[in-house]
């Protein structure tokens, strides 16, 4: 398809505010800093850039894929034959009370010092995680004994149809119990919604108090974690009665290598990027690992990152 003869026919104005680009390289836009280029690249500013975008891609037909941050993700090194819609500049933030209504692309580290200084505690579990308010909620994340689920007030989404899409009021608005969150998962994991915007509800407390917590958890990220190197966080999810690093590091897999892509030396649940790592690189380390772990101890690791395009892990 002549995707820019499409959406100069259909979204000119978008393509004018210079909202939609073509070819655009997306390891500039993940933390993995891993994949080809998308064949369309978006970054609307508003609801209704998104709505309009999402109606040219299903009347189209046109597959696409909303991107937050890029922490959790295995992009193809080819790249993605789709629209990519990236939230990056969907940042606003607000508070009422104890309150804060946070737009999907607004950063974790953001939302969580930004209650910090509010003086609105229940949020500092989540400041040093590297995703954004969007893929927190996809994916109900979580740390150091707090989630997603515990803070989570409501949310505002779309539902991917034409028919509500160009209803007089396309945003539905879900409630914390309609977002059936477990552990990594959410209703939107089912793709038949699109995250939006978020309300937590947060407790007061002196800002100087909650500070000191998210200090003493940043301290021990960057003392456990490679945080200093470029990654997709925790590759797998825990296994039931084990802990993923001591499993691999177990099999003796601490700094396995297969070219740039290694399990990390600090911690053996996360796969890094020594610098000019693949994604077939990545997928072969995870398939050792899974393999390896299997055979000594009869677990089976599930994956935590979402590995796009064909492959599997």
């Amino acid at each position: 398809m002549d995707y820019k003869r499409a959406l100069q026919a259909a979204l000119p104005d978008l393509l004018e505010a210079g909202i939609i680009k073509f070819d655009v390289p997306l390891k500039d836009y993940c933390s993995f800093k891993i994949g080809g280029p998308a064949d369309v690249f978006c970054t609307p500013v508003s609801n209704a850039n998104i709505i309009a975008i999402l109606q040219f891609c299903i009347s189209e037909n046109i597959p696409y894929f909303i991107l937050g941050k890029g922490s959790n993700l295995l992009i193809p090194d080819n790249g993605l034959r789709s629209v990519v819609i990236s939230t990056q500049n969907m940042q606003k933030l607000t508070r009422d009370k104890d309150y804060i209504s946070a737009f999907c692309g607004v950063s974790l580290s953001e939302l969580s010092e930004y209650a910090q200084q509010m003086g609105l505690s229940g949020l500092e579990f989540a400041h040093g995680i590297p995703g954004s308010v969007g893929g927190a909620v996809y994916m109900n994340a979580g740390a150091y004994g707090g989630e997603i689920k515990d803070v989570l007030y409501c949310s505002k989404c779309l539902v991917p149809t034409i028919d509500s899409l160009t209803s007089g009021n396309p945003v539905l608005h879900l409630k914390a119990a309609d977002h059936h969150f477990g552990y990594r998962k959410s209703v939107f994991q089912q793709g038949k919604l699109i995250h939006l915007s978020s309300v937590f509800h947060l407790v007061p407390k002196e800002p100087e108090e909650i500070l000191a917590s998210m200090d003493e958890l940043k301290e021990q990220r960057w003392e456990k974690q490679p945080m200093d190197m470029p990654s997709a966080g925790s590759v797998f999810k825990r296994p039931e009665g084990h802990f993923t690093g001591k499993l691999v590091d177990d099999c003796g897999l601490r700094g396995f290598r297969i070219g740039d892509a290694a399990v990390s030396d600090k911690h053996c649940g996360f796969i890094v990027n020594l610098g000019s790592a693949t994604a077939a690189e990545v997928l072969q380390v995870i398939r050792h690992v899974q393999q390896t772990v299997k055979t000594r101890f009869g677990v089976s690791l599930e994956t935590e990152i979402r590995i796009l395009g064909d492959h599997e892990a």
